[in-house]
C-alpha cells in the first residue's frame, strides 16, 4: 500500500495526501492505542509528511483532533444509521473524517465526500465499500446539522465513565462546564524569561493574570517571533504554577523529577537554581536538553528511574507525577479514548512510591511540592492525605490566594492547587481555559 500511494502521489486531488496521514494516525489512535503527539512526532520525520506544505501539516493534526474531540458524536450519529463493517475499520476512520469535516470544518461537502471515497478505495478490503461511505456522507451533508440539534453532544463526546467520575467529585454542573472546555481547541501559552507584555504583543495575543502569553498563532512555532532566540518556551499556564510554588529558588539545589518535556526545568532555572532533571526516558531527556540549549538556560540531567536514584538532599524537590493525564484534555484530545478507568488505581500505586521517594530526597526544613495534571482525586488529593498520614516528618504548607494571583476557587479547603479546564473563563473560547493541575506544597520537618 505504502509504495502504491508513492507511485499516485503525483495524481492525488489537493488535500488527499493529508487526509491518508490524518486517517492512519486515527487509526493507530483508535486501533492501536498510540498516543497522539506520540505519532506526530514520528510523523514529522518521514518523507511523506516532510513533503506537505506547511498548511497541510496542520490540516492533518485539525482533522484528527476534530475527529478526537466529537468522536462520540460522530459515532453516535454514524451507529444511528448504519452498522460499520466489522472486516474493514478504513470505513469507519474514512467516516468520521469525511463527517467531521462536514459539520465542524470549512470543507465544501463534495470535496469531503469525494476524499472520503478515494480513502477507502485506495484499500484492498474497504474498497468494496465505496458506494456506502458516498450514500452516509451525503446523508451526513443533507441532515447532519439537524441531528445534531437534537442529541446532548457535550455529553456524548466524554465517555461514560469519565463523565460519571467528574459528576462524582465536582457535581453536574462542573463536570459539564469541564466538558465544554475540553471541546475547544485552546490558543497556545508560552511562559517568557522575561518582558511578557513585549511578547504578547509580538505574537498578536494577551498577558494572562499568571504572566504567561497566551495566543492564537499561524505556522510552525519555530517560526515564531522569540523562539529562535529562547524567548519563551510552550508551557500551558496552569503548568506553570507549580514551579512557582518553592518562592526564590536562587542559588538552592533543586531536584526536578519526571522532568521531561522540561517546561519546570526551564522555570526553575530561568529562576536561578540549581536544577538536576531527572526521567527515565532517554528520548525524553534528550528533548529536553535540545530545549535548555536553545533557551540558553543549563541544568544538569540525568536519565535514570527515580525510584533507583540515591542523591541530595536538595533544598527543593519538584514531583511531577505520571498520571492519567485527564486535566490536559482541552490540548490532547486523544486521552478520553486511550485511558480506561482501571488505568487510575495502578498510576495511583505508582504515585504513592514516588513521591515516598521524593520526600527522601527533601533535606529536613525542604520543600517537597507534588503535581499531576490529573482531575482524580485518587491521584492528587489522596496521594497526599496518605503521605502525610504516614509521614509524621512532613507537614503541608498550605498555598495562599495572593500566591495564585487572588483566584481563590483555584484553591481547595486544605491549601493545594487545583485548577480544571473551565477556569479562566473567556468569551473566546479559544482564549480561555486552563489545564486541571493539582499541587501540593509540604515540607520536610
Amino acid at each position: 500500500m505504502t509504495g502504491m500511494a508513492r507511485t499516485d502521489s503525483a495524481i492525488d486531488p489537493p488535500g488527499l495526501a493529508a487526509r491518508r496521514i490524518a486517517v492512519d494516525i486515527l487509526e493507530g489512535v483508535l486501533r492501536r492505542h498510540r498516543p497522539l503527539d506520540e505519532q506526530l512526532d514520528d510523523r514529522a520525520a518521514q518523507s511523506d509528511f516532510a513533503a506537505l506544505a506547511h498548511r497541510d501539516r496542520a490540516l492533518v493534526r485539525a482533522l484528527v483532533t476534530v475527529v478526537l474531540r466529537r468522536l462520540g458524536t460522530l459515532r453516535h450519529l454514524l451507529g444511528h444509521w448504519l452498522k460499520l463493517p466489522a472486516d474493514a475499520p478504513r470505513v469507519e476512520t474514512a467516516l468520521l473524517l469525511g463527517a467531521a469535516q462536514i459539520l465542524w470544518l470549512e470543507v465544501p461537502d463534495h470535496a469531503a465526500v469525494d476524499l472520503a471515497v478515494r480513502l477507502v478505495q485506495a484499500q484492498p478490503r474497504a474498497a468494496r465499500y465505496a458506494g456506502l461511505v458516498n450514500a452516509v456522507l451525503r446523508r451526513v451533508a443533507r441532515e447532519g446539522a439537524q441531528f445534531l440539534a437534537a442529541v446532548d453532544t457535550i455529553a456524548l463526546d466524554t465517555p461514560e465513565w469519565l463523565m460519571a467520575r467528574w459528576v462524582k467529585n465536582y457535581g453536574a454542573e462542573t463536570a459539564r462546564a469541564i466538558a465544554v472546555a475540553n471541546g475547544h481547541e485552546p490558543a497556545l501559552d508560552l511562559t517568557v524569561k522575561r518582558d511578557p507584555e513585549h511578547w504578547a504583543r509580538a505574537l498578536g495575543g494577551r498577558v494572562l493574570l499568571t504572566s504567561s502569553v497566551r495566543a492564537i498563532v499561524h505556522g510552525p512555532i519555530s517560526q515564531l517571533p522569540g523562539y529562535g532566540e529562547g524567548a519563551w518556551w510552550v508551557q500551558d499556564a496552569a503548568a506553570a504554577l507549580p514551579a512557582k510554588l518553592f518562592g526564590d529558588v536562587r542559588g538552592r539545589s533543586v531536584a526536578d523529577l519526571c522532568a521531561a518535556p522540561g517546561g519546570k526545568t526551564a522555570q526553575l532555572a530561568a529562576a536561578g537554581a540549581r536544577v538536576i532533571a531527572v526521567d527515565r526516558a532517554g528520548g525524553r531527556l534528550e528533548r529536553l536538553r535540545a530545549n535548555l540549549e536553545r533557551l540558553h538556560l543549563a541544568a544538569e540531567t540525568v536519565a535514570v528511574d527515580v525510584m533507583q536514584w540515591r542523591a541530595g538532599p536538595f533544598d527543593a524537590v519538584l514531583l511531577d507525577a505520571p498520571c492519567s493525564s485527564t486535566g490536559t484534555i482541552r490540548r490532547h484530545p486523544d486521552i478520553p479514548w486511550l485511558k480506561r478507568a482501571s488505568d487510575i488505581a495502578a498510576l495511583a500505586a505508582l504515585q504513592r512510591r514516588l513521591v515516598a521517594q521524593a520526600s527522601e530526597l527533601t533535606k529536613p526544613g525542604g520543600v517537597l511540592v507534588y503535581c499531576s495534571c490529573s482531575l482524580e482525586p485518587e491521584e492528587g488529593i489522596e496521594v497526599i492525605r496518605d503521605l502525610l498520614a504516614h509521614n509524621p516528618n512532613l507537614r503541608r504548607q498550605p498555598i495562599s490566594a495572593a500566591e495564585v494571583h487572588g483566584r481563590c476557587e483555584w484553591l481547595t479547603a486544605d491549601g493545594d492547587l487545583r485548577t480544571l479546564p473551565c477556569h479562566l473563563g473567556d468569551p473566546d473560547s479559544r482564549m480561555g481555559g486552563l489545564d486541571g493541575f493539582y499541587a501540593a506544597r509540604l515540607q520536610r520537618i
